[in-house]
């Protein structure tokens, strides 16, 4: 099972006030095994999206610490700000990472919320998955009247609190009210608009929001609403499915803005957002000037983002990780407003910050690590990064070809092998990291204690299982390295003839990644006490061989008929 692991993303009613937004924020830091993410402070609004990440129980410890220091440094009573709000810390979200189910996590919301009760007498609501009533799952519902309505809401019998306080006093007055829930991973996205108009800000989210807008009769000036045979009032939707939006003015850019949250990024995904968005205004007589991502966002997003605005470029989509976040930064306009950094709003980046893989060393310092006096990298690593090396290049002629002038009409072919290349390049490079993981497993094994039998017998099987593994990696290594070589067997056939010598090099260094990851698996598979899956393993490692020295000697013969 993974590591169980959630996110939590409060968002506290100050966003002008440094020194408290960090005396605040800090508090999280003192947990042990939690990481902080993000700090994403906004003026015209006042309020902070924090973002932190951890296993449950420390989460949890984190958040109570955080909600605990916004109730005695934010006083609710002085409040103003664009954004709806009732409370110090006004929404505390817990967001299932990996390991752990949206109902599991509901649990953790329900533990933080009994403890900031009964601890700090705040009151509170439980909303989306943690919600204890059918209109508590919208958090527009638990919110609404907002501070100012805070005190007439917990008179109402139908809207006690789940915790906390019941009634409105003057401890109350200062801290607000919270909402607490568990829900899926939620994207806060911003559009800005070439005009200083709510009310034409409005109207296009009224266009694009799920919920869509009110039907009046007439007209909106008449304020009666067309009411439905229950009496409730005959909504147009809007166009798009899971976005919540409405329009504001933010006077620290000077411009009108769309807030939107995209509650499921699988049904509504930030892309089609911003173009049907650009489509409305464009009706309406405006432009879309770009974006703003609030807190953070995970990397699927962002590629699927990229690969959305090339295909529309008719652009190859084998190109690198890299390369399609710039795609997707410079087409959503994510940096209109202030610098976007990918490794400080991408989720996955951030998560693997303090993680240091061989991949990520500079060329020299890779050599450098390989010629020091430790026993990996190996040869195991070498030859998987000669393999990524080999189909980068059989990519690249992809890519290449797909730009040629003339060849417009051929574009998604050449893309479809710049996928494939760049799958290959992907796991090869993943190898070059796991094979020396893979070694560090047998040296872990050797050094377990040997003090009595059950000792010895327990540091036998770890050897054992230890040994198959790195057996299996290099064997790995083999098959998508020969595998690979039907990207430069492509592209030596139907690629840029110009490129004929770097499709011959991408087929050498996969026969050498082939061969290299060859001697690995035999030198490991001897010391396996597992004969049987010795020998299976041995004779798929000979098959694989066999098949690449003789695709290797076509290739080569091909390339001379053509030089």
């Amino acid at each position: 099972m993974n590591k169980q692991l959630i996110e939590c993303v409060p968002n506290i009613s100050e966003g002008r006030d440094e020194a408290k937004i960090k005396a605040i924020a800090s508090v999280v830091e003192t947990v042990e095994g939690v990481k902080l993410l993000d700090i994403d402070p906004g003026k015209a609004t006042n309020r902070t999206v924090i973002t932190f990440v951890g296993e449950p129980s420390k989460v949890i410890e984190a958040a109570f610490l955080l909600i605990k220091k916004a109730s005695e440094l934010i006083d609710m009573s002085k409040h103003t700000g664009e954004h709806p709000r009732f409370g110090a810390t006004d929404v505390c979200p817990l967001v299932p990472i990996s390991g752990i189910t949206l109902e599991e996590t509901a649990k953790y919301a329900h533990l933080l919320g009994e403890r900031v009760g009964r601890e700090l007498g705040i009151p509170g609501y439980y909303y989306e998955k943690a919600a204890t009533e059918e209109k508590r799952i919208n958090l527009a519902n638990c919110r609404a009247g907002e501070y100012e309505g805070l005190k007439e809401k917990l008179s109402n019998p139908a809207w006690k609190p789940d915790f906390g306080a019941t009634s409105y006093t003057d401890k109350v007055a200062k801290t607000g009210a919270i909402a607490i829930s568990a829900r899926d991973f939620l994207v806060a996205y911003n559009i800005n608009l070439n005009t200083t108009s709510t009310r034409r800000a409005n109207a296009i989210a009224f266009d694009i929001r799920e919920a869509g807008r009110v039907l009046y009769e007439n007209n909106a000036l008449s304020g009666k609403k067309v009411l439905d045979e229950n009496g409730e009032p005959v909504r147009i939707p809007g166009k798009l499915k899971a976005v919540k939006g409405i329009g504001w003015y933010i006077e620290e850019y000077g411009i009108a803005q769309i807030s939107y949250n995209l509650t499921n990024i699988s049904i509504t995904p930030v892309h089609i957002a911003f173009d049907e968005t650009e489509k409305a205004a464009i009706e309406r007589g405006m432009r879309i000037t770009g974006s703003e991502l609030i807190g953070l966002i995970p990397l699927k997003a962002m590629l699927d983002a990229g690969d959305y605005f090339l295909k529309k470029q008719q652009r190859s989509l084998g190109i690198s990780e890299t390369e399609k976040i710039k795609i997707a930064v410079k087409s959503l306009g994510l940096d209109d407003l202030k610098p976007f950094n990918p490794q400080e709003k991408i989720i996955e980046y951030m998560l693997a910050a303090d993680t240091k893989k061989l991949v990520d060393l500079s060329v020299s310092e890779f050599a450098e690590e390989t010629a020091g006096e430790s026993m990996a990298p190996g040869g195991g690593s070498i030859a998987a990064y000669v393999g990524a090396l080999g189909v980068s290049l059989g990519t690249m002629v992809a890519n290449l070809s797909a730009h040629k002038v003339g060849w417009d009409d051929r574009w998604e072919f050449y893309s479809n092998w710049a996928e494939k290349g760049q799958a290959y390049k992907n796991m090869l490079l993943y190898l070059v990291d796991e094979d020396t993981n893979a070694f560090n497993k047998i040296i872990d094994a050797f050094r377990l204690p040997k003090g009595n039998n059950e000792e010895i017998e327990a540091r036998k099987e770890a050897v054992e299982i230890a040994t198959k593994y790195a057996t299996e990696i290099p064997l790995k290594i083999m098959e998508t390295a020969y595998n690979s070589m039907e990207v430069m067997e492509a592209m030596l056939k139907d690629g840029m003839q110009s490129s004929l010598s770097d499709s011959g090099v991408g087929v050498l260094c996969a026969r050498t990644a082939v061969l290299g990851a060859y001697f690995n698996v035999r030198i490991n598979a001897k010391d396996i006490k597992d004969r049987q899956f010795a020998e299976t393993i041995l004779a798929k490692a000979n098959d694989i061989y066999s098949k690449t020295v003789a695709l290797e000697a076509k290739v080569i013969n091909q390339i001379d008929l053509k030089l």
